[in-house]
């Protein structure tokens, strides 16, 4: 099956292609093979980008917060009545099982729109009184064009996740996909244009490393939004810097989940299995160091081994399948290596830690346990499907492990003491905790890290302050009197 998109790139409300830019193959997981090819963006293309969404963005910004909503949530009605037709497309792109990108990934997107268009028409300043009937007030003004880099993961969520709020405060989008993962944010793309969005407000550019960079790099270029790994926010940080320009870095993490004795054990086990198995274990809040207190760490390993035999692994778009191949052969053998330093450095291994005999990128869900914390397996971001069990004996001692990493994205903890489940969420050093569940992240509520997991926060109101600033104005009503 091709999916071959009309051109590589979305530029002032039309597909543009230049194809002398560096070929950008597109394999689906599942089977190894190319269902598409693009082209990275050439310094004449991303110059396009730019000089479009430069104009364009005053347009959008010159409408009312309530106008630009109702474009906003017309997109996420455009995009639920096609979620079907995006799933397939973003299960091809990802190797996502269908049975998850049909309730996980344009719907997900569709809520931003929905949420952030809601809050378009509320964007409005305050009146501040002063003495002798002086006055100031505040405007919020949009912070101009925007670039946003995205992760192979999360492709569909994570374009609408930058530019629901960004287009909501009035700002223009230059969305560059992971060169893995390309072809979700073109069709994105077009539902905006065809909902209202201005051309030019939202616009696609492909590319590697260096198309990211010159997009950073640019004057005209205000904000910058990452979600990416540690290495790349480093630099993508620093470029933005040299322009003082805003960022968001929603970055990686190690995060812990507790699991204590009286926890609900198979509530536990759920929690373990969402926040490490979920998209084949490639999300950036897992849980994927697995502190269990002593009591019941063999009851609870019995009943995860149980549960994770039941995974149905196969073909991503049977509805049934509930277990998909790594994004790539590159990624897998990344696994792999750590799955093999796992057994090398003492870990347990329980189950799994196979490459599956099909074509594909297929590794078994696996789990290790006697994992120790200088281990590299509980120390390093694996991003696959790789469980790290470790045991402890006390509230005390287990906060202070899950906080002795330099990552801080998220945590959680699974216990039916509520007092102690308030505790642990308070001592926790990470940016989304978790109460007996796991891995949620709604439109509401803000999301992002805190140490080496990122700067900023996605999602809710909060993401507004990272996509606007605020202008005062100070009135006087009284004659000015000078010293001399």
């Amino acid at each position: 099956m091709k999916f071959q998109p009309v051109a590589s790139h979305f530029i002032n409300g039309l597909y543009t292609e230049d194809a002398t830019g560096t070929a950008i193959d597109v394999i689906y997981p599942a089977t190894g093979e190319v269902i598409a090819q693009l082209h990275s963006a050439t310094p004449r293309i991303v110059e396009q980008a730019l000089s479009s969404a430069k104009v364009a963005q005053k347009q959008w910004a010159a409408m009312s917060g309530v106008e630009r909503g109702r474009i906003l949530r017309r997109a996420a009605d455009i995009i639920r009545i096609r979620n079907y037709d995006l799933s397939v497309l973003e299960t091809h792109d990802t190797g996502k099982p269908i049975q998850e990108t049909t309730v996980a990934d344009a719907s997900a997107g569709a809520d931003l729109l929905e949420y952030f268009g809601g809050l378009a028409g509320t964007l409005t300043g305050e009146h501040i009184p002063l003495p002798n009937g002086d006055f100031a007030y505040t405007v919020r003004e949009p912070l101009g064009v925007c670039v946003g880099i995205g992760a192979w993961n999360y492709p569909t969520q994570i374009a609408c996740a930058k530019a629901a709020p960004a287009l909501a405060c009035g700002n223009a989008m230059i969305f560059k996909p992971s060169e893995t993962t390309p072809l979700s944010a073109l069709k994105l793309a077009e539902i905006f244009r065809e909902a209202g969005v201005p051309n030019g407000v939202f616009n696609v550019v492909q590319g590697y490393g260096d198309v990211g960079a010159a997009l950073v790099a640019d004057d005209r270029v205000a904000k910058v939004s990452l979600t990416g790994s540690l290495s790349t926010g480093r630099k993508v940080y620093a470029a933005a810097a040299g322009g003082m320009k805003h960022v968001t870095m929603e970055l990686g993490g190690k995060s812990p989940l507790i699991v204590f004795d009286d926890a609900d054990l198979d509530s536990a086990v759920s929690g373990a299995i969402i926040g490490n198995f979920y998209s084949s274990g490639q999300i950036c809040s897992n849980g994927t160091r697995v502190f269990v207190q002593k009591g019941i760490k063999s009851a609870f390993l019995e009943r995860l081994l149980a549960r994770v035999a039941n995974a149905k692994v196969g073909d991503p778009m049977d509805p049934e399948v509930n277990f998909g191949p790594m994004i790539s052969e590159r990624q897998m053998k990344i696994v792999k290596s750590y799955i093999a330093k796992g057994r090398e450095e003492g870990a347990r291994l329980v189950c799994g830690g196979r490459q599956l005999d099909r074509p594909g990128f297929y590794l078994e869900p696996t789990v290790f346990a006697e994992v120790t914390d200088g281990m590299s397996i509980a120390r390093e971001e694996i991003f696959g499907p790789v469980m790290s069990v470790l045991d402890f004996d006390t509230e005390e001692e287990v906060v202070t492990r899950a906080n002795a990493t330099e990552f801080g994205l998220a945590a959680g903890v699974f216990t039916k003491e509520l007092t102690r489940a308030h505790r642990v969420a308070k001592g926790f050093e990470a940016g989304t905790c978790y109460v007996n569940t796991y891995n949620l992240a709604p439109a509401e509520a803000p999301f992002g890290g805190s140490k080496l997991s990122g700067v900023g926060r996605e999602n809710s109101k909060l993401a507004i302050n990272h996509f606007s600033e605020m202008k005062t104005v100070y009135i006087s009503m009284n004659v000015l009197q000078a010293p001399y």
